[in-house]
């Protein structure tokens, strides 16, 4: 698929700049063509820097926001990945670019439905996709050496974080008290401890119980 190069190369400049400085990630973003994630009335602003609406009353994060949260998880192609929250499929997509195989999870049938669809033109063979409730995870396919959340935990998600390999890493969205959210990275010790770390504050729609019956 050509894209437009430009506009591409622009963005990935700017990510760069602003603390995106793993080459395999900036590579994977270049590879994705955002275009086809974001809906056809915000296609002009498909490679601006920014959050745009998506169908269901949800998202595609911010370039910058994937760029940082898929650096912080470390990732290699020995890597099983969880993400939580496939949403227009574009985390999942760079993801896929840098991980063995990834598992995501979504809780509208009409988002994965579109997101199975760029996947199967992107040629990307190695995502799975369940739709549910993505707070419990994917037990039968636990432990994970990555676990990514793209929507914001209102406490810390123990049920997630349980399904993560000892020397594994989590990325998460956990509400604080000034109404927004912090992106907390979990890091779990051979001996199965966790630590986390507070990387920076962002702004996801919630993580909600349940599979969305309607859409």
């Amino acid at each position: 698929m050509t894209e437009p190069d430009a506009r591409v190369i622009q963005l990935v400049m700017s990510l760069r700049g602003q603390g995106v400085t793993d080459k395999h990630v900036l590579a994977a973003i270049e590879r994705t063509p955002r275009g086809l994630f974001v809906p056809e009335r915000f296609s002009e602003h498909a490679y601006d820097d920014r959050a745009l609406p998506i169908d269901c009353g949800q998202t595609i994060s911010q370039p910058l926001v994937v760029g940082l949260m898929t650096q912080a998880l470390k990732l290699d192609d020995r890597h099983k990945v969880l993400e939580i929250g496939t949403g227009s499929g574009y985390q999942a997509a760079v993801l896929a670019r840098l991980a063995r195989r990834v598992y995501t999870i979504e809780r509208y049938r009409t988002l994965a439905k579109e997101a199975e669809a760029r996947f199967t033109q992107l040629r990307l063979t190695n995502i799975t996709q369940r739709i549910g409730d993505g707070t419990k995870g994917w037990p039968e396919q636990a432990p994970f050496d990555r676990i990514i959340v793209t929507a914001g935990a209102p406490v810390r998600p123990e049920t997630l974080l349980d399904q993560l390999k000892p020397g594994g890493i989590a990325v998460v969205p956990v509400n604080n008290a000034s109404g927004t959210q912090t992106l907390i990275r979990y890091l779990r010790d051979a001996e199965g401890e966790l630590a986390e770390e507070a990387l920076m504050d962002v702004r996801f729609v919630p993580l909600v119980e349940g599979e969305a019956k309607a859409l």
